[in-house]
């Protein structure tokens, strides 16, 4: 597998924000970065045994890891967004 490089956990140009509509105390969660795609998907998701949750979980430590871009793991956050029913807002580029 090839390396796409060191990953800046905090923003990167190819990943697009993307706001989710959570339930609870924080209804709306902002999401520009890997680092917060990772704390989405650990700290605030409704259901974690989904499919698509567990395929987001594995894509988001391999874009982490600098293996694959960070997009793939903003596509498969909004996949798991998706199966959770999670509504996504997507900003259009």
């Amino acid at each position: 597998m090839q390396t796409v490089g060191i990953v800046d956990w905090h923003g990167s140009e190819d990943f697009a924000p993307l706001m989710l509509v959570m339930s609870g105390q924080e209804k709306h969660r902002l999401i520009r970065s890997l680092g917060e795609v990772a704390e989405a998907l650990v700290a605030a998701w409704t259901a974690d045994d989904g499919r698509e949750y567990i395929a987001a979980v594995k894509t988001c430590l391999d874009a982490i890891q600098g293996n694959i871009p960070a997009k793939t793991a903003r596509d498969a956050l909004i996949r798991a967004a998706e199966e959770a029913g999670i509504p996504v807002i997507a900003a259009v580029h």
